[in-house]
């Protein structure tokens, strides 16, 4: 019988499935990937725009988003119109990119301690300045590494996304991590922190500050996440002590991946609380890492059902160098 057996786990916060495959034996070849550059013709816009030296916020849309076809313009119109003109259309959001200093075109882990917490310091404001400007729901901080992760430019950058709507995904954390409260107690985030360390097979890095390790219900190979071991549900507050411990974790989480993959693309994305809501006791900001190691196939998009081709046990062995065997038992996750 060929392998492939598909393992359900179930993330213990959002309730959603991944399919994780347990019993196929690790073939490094098939997920090691170097990011591919783009192709800016010798003209990176990030060195030279805006102008300084140092790390700069460029501005690419100041309006970046509108709504179009909401369900009441829908019934007022032709039920088979979802779509308002142009001149309805209500604007909203921005696009904006925080900018290492000129010529640096390095991936993140190969950067000094110096950027990389300016970079986090940079976005950390922006959330602050996104919430007292009142206009927008949701601050998304993403970096996009390699043209496989969608990548626009070889420029070391955070991009910032003013959304005028809470994310799907960020929606199903706060409402699953409010559950999770009123059932067990305690948020289900720092639950997380102290069983990852405690149960070490998925762990890559702990310190007194944050622990990085590999989700039980891992949605892709190598998916990684930093979380703080002090509780706060807004990455707007944290201190330049926690982005100092947050810059560390991903540096070192980082490193790991492109020492084992060849330098992947991936997506670095930071969960944290809504603009406009009080979430202090539920929820957690954090920090997710998704390696583009490979294309979804149908049963993904045909079922929205992630199927991760390795356990996140196997992953994080290949990662500290110590290969878990195909198969081998792991505890349960919760």
């Amino acid at each position: 019988m060929s392998q492939g057996l598909f393992e359900l786990r179930k993330d213990a916060i959002t309730s959603w499935w991944v399919a994780t495959v347990v019993d196929r034996t690790f073939a490094r070849e098939r997920f090691a990937l170097r990011s591919a550059p783009i192709d800016d013709r010798g003209d990176c816009f990030n060195c030279r725009i805006p102008t300084g030296d140092g790390i700069r916020l460029r501005v690419l849309k100041d309006f970046a988003f509108t709504v179009a076809g909401t369900e009441e313009e829908a019934r007022q119109r032709d039920a088979s119109v979802a779509q308002v003109t142009i001149d309805e259309a209500r604007a909203a959001g921005s696009w904006r990119t925080v900018v290492a200093p000129p010529g640096e075109h390095r991936p993140l882990h190969a950067v000094g301690s110096d950027v990389i917490e300016a970079l986090l310091r940079r976005s950390r404001d922006e959330i602050a300045a996104s919430r007292a400007a009142d206009r927008t729901a949701y601050l998304q901080v993403v970096q996009n590494w390699g043209a496989q992760a969608g990548a626009r430019t070889n420029h070391l950058c955070f991009d910032l996304y003013d959304l005028p709507q809470i994310p799907h995904r960020i929606a199903e954390e706060l409402g699953g991590a409010a559950r999770f409260l009123i059932r067990e107690g305690e948020c289900p985030y720092c639950r997380l922190v102290r069983d990852e360390v405690r149960r070490p097979e998925r762990l890559l890095y702990a310190d007194a500050n944050a622990v990085a390790f590999a989700p039980w219900a891992s949605r892709s190979p190598f998916e990684v996440w930093v979380v703080p071991r002090r509780h706060d549900a807004d990455f707007a507050r944290a201190s330049d002590a926690d982005i100092a411990a947050a810059a560390d974790a991903l540096r070192h989480v980082l490193g790991q991946l492109a020492g084992v993959l060849d330098g992947p693309p991936f997506n670095l994305v930071l969960h944290s609380a809504p603009l406009r809501e009080q979430v202090d006791a539920t929820y957690h900001w954090h920090w997710e890492i998704h390696p583009r190691l490979r294309e979804i196939a149908g049963l993904e998009l045909g079922t929205g059902l992630p199927v991760n081709p390795v356990s996140p046990e196997d992953a994080v062995g290949e990662l500290r160098g110590e290969p878990v065997p195909a198969g081998a038992a792991v505890q349960p996750g919760r």
